[in-house]
């Protein structure tokens, strides 16, 4: 089976990460649509399905939907563009000072 890990960009232009078990996304972005259940999506509809990523362990795709849901506007839109050397840069934390060497 596995899980599917995915960004929705809905009507006010916000994200919403979320996932899906299964192996057919479609049913599940059907459901966001149609307001089947309330929640964040219910009151932004349309929404649209701008990335997805297979996972065939769940464990991984609970992970990976946490890490995304943590991360800024910025970020996510890199992450929609397979932006990879921009999701990098954005990772290193602003204001870090390095740690002291022993």
């Amino acid at each position: 089976m596995g899980i599917y890990v995915y960004m929705l960009r809905c009507a006010d232009n916000s994200f919403y990460v979320g996932s899906a078990t299964g192996d057919d996304l479609a049913p599940r972005i059907e459901q966001h649509n149609t307001g089947a259940f309330p929640g964040y999506t219910h009151n932004r509809r349309p929404v649209v399905l701008v990335w997805s990523q297979h996972f065939d362990r769940i464990t991984d795709g609970i992970a990976a939907e946490r890490q995304v849901k943590g991360w800024n506007r910025a970020k996510k839109e890199a992450l929609i563009r397979s932006d990879w050397a921009t999701i990098s840069r954005l990772a290193h934390r602003r204001g870090a000072t390095p740690s002291p060497s022993s």
